[in-house]
Parts: C-alpha cells; sequence; structure tokens
C-alpha cells in the first residue's frame, strides 16, 4: 500500500514537472542584441554627416565603418539601402577640444577631444520603440602632444565607445 502511494506521488511530480518546464521558455541571447529576427530582417543605415564646427573629415568613415560593422557582427539583420524594418539615422553634432588639468603655471596638461552624435533610432514595426538621442564620448590626450599625431587613433576609440552606445541603446534594447 505504502510503496503504490508513494509511486503515485512520484507520478504526480514527474507530470507536474514535465508542465513546468515545457510552460517555460529559458531565451539566452550570446550577441547582445534582443532583436526577435522573426519580425526585424532589415536594417538601413544612412551616412552620419559631420555638422560640427571643427571637422576632421575621416572621422565620418571611421564612424560608419565601426557602426556597420558592429551590427553586422552583433545582430542577424540583413542591411539595405532601400525601406528597411529598422532605420539608424544621424549625424557627427560636436568634435571639440577642451583644456584638462590646468596647472600651476595655468597650461592644460591634458587636453579632452569629445566627439558627439545624434542618432534617429526608427523602428518601421512598432513606432513606440523610436528614440532620438545624442551619445559623447571623450579621450584625453597629454597637451605635449600634437593633435595630428594622436587623432586617428582617438577617433577610432571614440567611434568603439559610441557604436557600444548606441548599439545598446536601440538594437540590444537593454
Amino acid at each position: 500500500m505504502a510503496w503504490n502511494k508513494h509511486l503515485k506521488l512520484a507520478s504526480v511530480i514527474l507530470f507536474l514537472s514535465l508542465i513546468a518546464l515545457t510552460a517555460c521558455r529559458i531565451s539566452i541571447k550570446m550577441n547582445g542584441s534582443a532583436l526577435d529576427y522573426t519580425v526585424y530582417k532589415t536594417i538601413r543605415v544612412s551616412d552620419f554627416p559631420i555638422r560640427a564646427a571643427l571637422v576632421y573629415p575621416p572621422l565620418q568613415q571611421t564612424f560608419e565603418t565601426e557602426l556597420l560593422d558592429y551590427i553586422t557582427k552583433n545582430t542577424r539583420l540583413r542591411t539595405t539601402d532601400g525601406a528597411a524594418d529598422i532605420e539608424l539615422e544621424g549625424e557627427i553634432t560636436a568634435y571639440n577640444l577642451t583644456p584638462q588639468a590646468v596647472t600651476e603655471n595655468a597650461y592644460a596638461s591634458m587636453t579632452r577631444l569629445t566627439i558627439s552624435v545624434r542618432v534617429r533610432y526608427i523602428d518601421n514595426k512598432a513606432d513606440n520603440n523610436d528614440a532620438d538621442q545624442t551619445f559623447s564620448a571623450y579621450r584625453d590626450f597629454d597637451s605635449s602632444e600634437m593633435l595630428t599625431d594622436v587623432q586617428d587613433q582617438l577617433c577610432e576609440e571614440i567611434s568603439k565607445e559610441l557604436v557600444e552606445l548606441i548599439f545598446n541603446a536601440t538594437l540590444g534594447n537593454w
């Protein structure tokens, strides 16, 4: 009799466990993207022209290449020039140099390069996901260095940081 009771209890526990397992769906996204690929298949990334007072022409290409590469590596979206499920557009709005860490003789020992990018995220599948936001990032460099000597490296580093911020705020859906 006790054996039969334990068998029934074990059967009930097994049955409930199976129901719980089939009712739960575990979803892990290893690429950082939180997109539903049954809904979103394409993305259009427009040019990001420089609209800053100070212009460093290679910055536009550096930023755009970094953005497209990051999207390609971290999503399954297909880039297109035509109509798309998601659109990213905007402009580089600031490229500023400011003195930092002023010494006792009133000279700056460090200079900060700040780049800002305005991004418009358009979700053509769900209007409530649209966003218009500005992202900024900076790097400091020693004032004894010429900007022309460090500019390319700083622009690459800042572009990478900006792209990660933009991705996390839009496609990453954090």
